[in-house]
């Protein structure tokens, strides 16, 4: 059974009109990546490694320059393919005031749905179960201005939640929010996961990915890695090499380790880490 993201071979450039001549820019250098139904997939690069260019490739924005990207078996390089694409594969990006449109939160997530021309009644039930969904329902009659940066991005998401889409791609969505927010964001993204929509995070936020089941990095328009959370970054010098970090838990027991300590590096999470140092001090 093919998977529900397939990329194949995927090349994409861009071209500067403005010098002269033309000045071509790859950023994506032969991309092979498939992410399967219900799957959540963090996406980790430095800046221009072309993490959010193969998002956009993902959701039609960008078409390939060679080879193919298929969203449930449809070709993005057919015209006719990008309206069911876009509604399969839904977006939300890094600063949620591009995405808001309304002056009133129930209206913004009505937006796309009006578009699509679905019936009024059927709106009204899909604007109050995404606003619910996401924890903003009683927020539905706010203006969206008067909101903090993640009730906003809360509201963005409900925007796209509300089209039902297959899967949702997420291009550093909590770039610009402060601990709760990103904190409040997250909690969304798990809960729709785990109802089965196919998530694809970008982040460079650390301890995001590590929520993922399955972390790929990119560097310069390649993907180097594509693992489980605790095989990726177990591997700190590479990840450090790279300009990335690790979570902070992962890098002490790398420290520990280097000491002379007997504990693995595939660690995560603040709980299990305080677990094997519990159990390290128990043995003394």
């Amino acid at each position: 059974m093919s998977s529900f993201i397939e990329i194949k071979d995927l090349r994409f450039s861009y071209i500067n009109d403005m010098e002269e001549p033309p000045v071509k820019t790859e950023v994506l250098k032969g991309v092979n990546l498939n992410i399967e139904k219900g799957d959540f997939v963090a996406v980790l690069g430095h800046n221009g490694s072309g993490k959010s260019t193969l998002a956009k490739c993902i959701n039609g924005i960008n078409l390939p320059e060679s080879g193919a990207v298929y969203v449930d078996g449809m070709d993005t390089l057919e015209e006719n393919n990008l309206l069911p694409i876009r509604q399969k594969v839904g977006m939300v990006f890094q600063n949620p005031d591009n995405q808001i449109v309304a002056t009133i939160v129930e209206e913004d997530v009505a937006f796309a749905l009006e578009n699509m021309g679905v019936e009024p009644k059927e709106i009204r039930q899909r604007v109050d179960d995404a606003l619910k969904t996401v924890g903003m329902y009683e927020y539905r009659m706010h203006a969206p201005h008067k909101l903090s940066g993640g009730q906003k991005q809360r509201v963005a998401i409900a925007g796209i939640i509300a089209m039902r889409p297959d899967c949702i791609l997420l291009d550093e969505p909590t770039a610009m929010l402060d601990p709760q927010g990103r904190a409040e964001v997250m909690k969304t993204v798990k809960e729709l996961n785990a109802q089965g929509v196919t998530i694809v995070f970008i982040t460079h936020y650390m301890d995001e990915a590590a929520q993922a089941r399955r972390v790929v990095v990119i560097d310069g328009g390649e993907i180097i890695m594509d693992n489980e959370p605790e095989k990726i970054f177990s591997n700190v010098e590479t990840m450090k090499n790279l300009g990335l970090d690790v979570p902070q838990v992962t890098e002490l027991a790398w420290e520990l380790k280097k000491a002379g300590y007997d504990i693995s590096t595939e660690i995560i999470s603040e709980e299990e880490c305080a677990q094997k140092l519990f159990e390290m001090l128990k043995d003394k």
